[in-house]
């Protein structure tokens, strides 16, 4: 991790970079990470929708790489051994959402989806059909008119998917991913960590959608502790209807407390529709359940919300480094409370506005009687 203070060849290229994106002046030189550093890389986290910490930790640094490149300057093609990432593949992405091709989500990754869609693509206007983005292919595609804007077809589909779904739990297949785990215990705070909180949050959650009849699936075991990556790349495996994230936070301050929530999201706009809706109904109903402060929403673009194709939400259930939080989720009754809160979450968004009911008032058993009448 590069921060403010620290010198060298890593951070004169840090420094280029940032240059070259025109969040430091042209002639900024040197090789020392100061202030003027730390407020650009800030503001550039802000804008690609990353922690804004001022650190270039692992996901800042991809992201700095991926925004040196720019559509049509590399041909792209899809290699299983090391995929092509970039904003260049944004680029490309959104450019055959936009023609109608389904590229999938948006993630600057050049998969087998996106090399899908560029075949069908060369297809149909007659170009050489070898899933590579050169410059014949890049010229077609600058060219054409879009017939939507904005990448905005691949969020319809999943809206149509969760509207095709139904409002029953039954048959439904979700992805919990307990944060943390193995030799990386997330927050530790006061002899309690962030692991197991989750983990055994995992297990009570996992009890309840199985009592309705939805398929749960959890991310890791309790001893391991796999990359964001591999547990997006778990639940497209196991062609998951959602993924829910879950962990604690931390703050330097031990005053700061409350429940915020996560969904895909870019600093330009882009959004995953269903995945903010998801986020709203967890916020809401935690919020309401539990007392806790509300923290809000927020966009971003984590690798497990970013990779994982079906719609992914992360929850920040209280900050260990806060003593009344840190107190309330070491009590089992409270991370039942918090259970159920995620479990009616789940069950607002298949309603899709109909037959519901107030915040804070379905509850686990009113869900099952209602989902277990409908079974018979």
């Amino acid at each position: 991790m590069l921060r403010r203070g620290d010198t060298g060849p890593a951070v004169a290229e840090i420094r280029s970079t940032l240059g070259a994106l025109d969040l430091l002046p042209s002639n900024s030189g040197g090789d020392t990470f100061d202030g003027t550093v730390e407020h650009a890389v800030r503001a550039f986290q802000q804008r690609r929708g990353l922690i804004i910490d001022g650190i270039v930790g692992p996901a800042t640094y991809s992201a700095l790489r991926d925004a040196t490149y720019h559509f049509g300057n590399r041909p792209l093609a899809y290699l299983v051994s090391a995929p092509v990432r970039g904003d260049d593949v944004f680029a490309l992405q959104e450019r055959l959402l936009e023609l109608g091709y389904d590229a999938g989500r948006p993630n600057g990754v050049f998969g087998a989806q996106t090399e899908h869609a560029l075949r069908n693509f060369q297809r149909d206007y007659g170009l050489l059909v070898d899933g590579i983005c050169g410059a014949g292919t890049v010229r077609a595609l600058k060219q054409l008119s879009p017939r939507t804007r904005g990448g905005r077809p691949v969020f319809l589909r999943e809206q149509e998917r969760v509207r095709r779904a139904g409002p029953w739990l039954r048959g439904k297949r979700i992805v919990i991913d307990p944060g943390h785990g193995g030799d990386d215990p997330g927050v530790a705070a006061f002899g309690v960590t962030e692991s197991e909180i989750v983990w055994d949050l995992a297990r009570r959650l996992e009890g309840r959608m199985k009592a309705t009849g939805m398929e749960a699936l959890i991310s890791r075991g309790p001893a391991s502790g796999p990359s964001e990556a591999d547990r997006a790349a778990f639940a497209n495996e196991a062609g998951a209807d959602l993924l829910l994230s879950l962990h604690c936070d931390r703050n330097q301050s031990p005053h700061a407390q409350g429940i915020a929530t996560f969904h895909y999201g870019t600093g330009n706009g882009t959004s995953s529709t269903v995945g903010e809706a998801l986020a709203g109904f967890l916020q809401r109903e935690l919020v309401a359940r539990t007392g806790m402060l509300d923290c809000r929403t927020h966009p971003k673009t984590w690798e497990v919300l970013l990779y994982t194709r079906c719609p992914a939400v992360r929850a920040e259930v209280g900050y260990l480094t806060n003593a009344e939080d840190r107190r309330r989720l070491s009590d089992p009754a409270f991370r039942d409370v918090v259970a159920e809160g995620i479990l009616v979450a789940v069950k607002r968004l298949y309603l899709l506005g109909e037959n519901d009911q107030p915040t804070g008032t379905f509850t686990f058993n009113d869900l099952l009687r209602t989902e277990l009448a409908k079974a018979e």
